[in-house]
């Protein structure tokens, strides 16, 4: 039901790692995400440790799920000297395709823990259902 758009996306999140850069908004670092089906509805959680909830921006256009948010650095008085600095700061983002049997009307959110969780509804229209099977009994003629 999901589909990533970009393949090289895991190959510049590596390379960022190695390299200490940190994401900007024109070129934003991949945030780790896991995607699974739970009863009716697709659920997607993205880690985000960190993050303020102000500072996570959601927004669906068709059919593309798009997730951005931005680590700050945390404000340090001037007498403060870094000594080791390794959580990554800036801009994160992750674009998804959602299928079409998904209800992106009524796409929830919520924020716990550093945890963004998503949750989408399968559309009623996806859902299997029976179709009952007429015969000519069922069906009036008019004769004329």
């Amino acid at each position: 039901m999901l589909m990533r758009t970009d393949p090289f996306r895991e190959l510049d999140r590596l390379a960022q790692q190695l390299t200490g850069t940190t994401g900007t908004w024109s070129r934003p670092s991949a945030m780790p995400m896991d995607a699974y089906r739970e009863g009716e509805e697709y659920v997607i959680a993205l880690d985000l440790p960190g993050v303020a909830k102000d500072a996570i921006d959601i927004d669906v256009e068709r059919n593309m799920l798009t997730v951005r948010a931005e680590r700050r650095p945390a404000v340090k008085a001037d007498d403060v000297q870094m000594e080791l600095s390794e959580r990554p700061l800036g801009v994160f983002s992750r674009q998804l395709v959602l299928a079409d049997t998904l209800d992106t009307e009524r796409i929830t959110a919520d924020y716990e823990a550093g945890v963004l969780t998503l949750r989408i509804p399968i559309a009623e229209r996806a859902k299997p259902r029976k179709i009952a099977i007429g015969g000519q009994a069922d069906h009036q003629q008019i004769s004329g």
